[in-house]
């Protein structure tokens, strides 16, 4: 897997703090500079310059960004200069706090962080917002929805990179005796599996499910679930059976349909940035020819510095 942004090799964090500093003073704002600077540098060394900035200029590089620009362009700096865990933290928080609750980012951030990210999630939303995650998510969701969305913020996951076929049997079996093999559907028994297994095992589990019905599991939850539940056990076998695969398909997402989800858009392109976005860019352009996603993010780019002014 690999990313599209790394460290620079020849950091001057000075320098990078004076470039910054150039492109907010006087008329107008240098929007050039800026995304230079914030996309030429890995988040560790965006970290070190924001350190720098306060001790050079006695400003918060945060608020001189806030008081300069707008929209989204503002917000996907932002992003970029948050810790990758207190950006997940801030990301739960802005989902479940908003009118309504964006679902979206819950179910991305839950189903695909690690159990030590997870934890380390957990206790800087504790320390920002002094209230528990999974206290937030009981009281802002509901149903098996809710019981999914705790089950994962235990962060309890195996983890391990092995599969047991006789428990992948085992557990195709389990699916099926509480979805097509019965009169309604048993939401607890498919939550105990696909919140607990590692991700390898539910590939075997895939496949077994296939080996004894006949039918594809992931069809098999499209038919017994529905709503968000539904969405989330989907989320969960499709980032088992290929992850660069999974974002791929939510980068696409974020931009089908009648307009643009640009928070969806500016998370996945950010938390994806220094991990695997070059490899998720790949099987983005395998799987919708039709466009480039490179010509999608110069076009976002150009949208976000133009929203700055809007």
């Amino acid at each position: 897997m690999h990313g599209t942004v790394f460290p620079k090799d020849d950091f001057d964090c000075e320098a990078a703090c004076r470039t910054l500093k150039e492109a907010m003073d006087g008329l107008g704002t240098n929007e050039s500079d800026i995304i230079t600077v914030l996309t030429s540098h890995s988040n560790a060394q965006r970290q070190e310059i924001k350190e720098q900035y306060k001790q050079l200029f006695g400003e918060d590089l945060i608020d001189d960004l806030k008081s300069e620009l707008g929209g989204d362009f503002e917000d996907v700096c932002l992003a970029l200069l948050d810790p990758p865990r207190v950006y997940d933290a801030h990301e739960l928080h802005r989902a479940i706090s908003g009118a309504g609750t964006s679902e979206n980012p819950l179910i991305e951030i839950m189903v695909t962080r690690t159990n030590e990210e997870l934890e380390e999630i957990k206790e800087i939303y504790r320390t920002e917002y002094e209230v528990e995650l999974e206290d937030d998510l009981k009281s802002d969701t509901s149903g098996y929805f809710r019981r999914m969305l705790v089950s994962l913020c235990t962060a309890s996951r195996d983890e391990g990179w092995w599969a047991d076929p006789e428990l992948a049997a085992s557990d195709a079996q389990r699916i099926y005796d509480a979805g097509e093999g019965q009169a309604g559907t048993d939401e607890c028994e498919i939550n105990s599996v696909l919140c607990q297994r590692t991700l390898p095992q539910l590939q075997a589990t895939l496949v077994a499910y296939q080996e004894l019905t006949g039918n594809d599991l992931r069809e098999s939850i499209e038919s017994e679930t529905s709503g968000s539940v539904q969405e989330g056990y989907l989320a969960i076998l499709d980032a088992a059976i290929d992850l660069r695969k999974y974002f791929a398909k939510c980068i696409y997402n974020s931009m089908a349909g009648f307009g643009t989800s640009d928070s969806d858009l500016i998370r996945l392109i950010v938390s994806r940035s220094e991990i695997d976005l070059e490899s998720i860019r790949a099987e983005f352009e395998d799987m919708y020819v039709q466009i480039s996603i490179i010509t999608i993010l110069l076009l976002t780019i150009e949208k976000f510095s133009a929203n700055g002014h809007s």
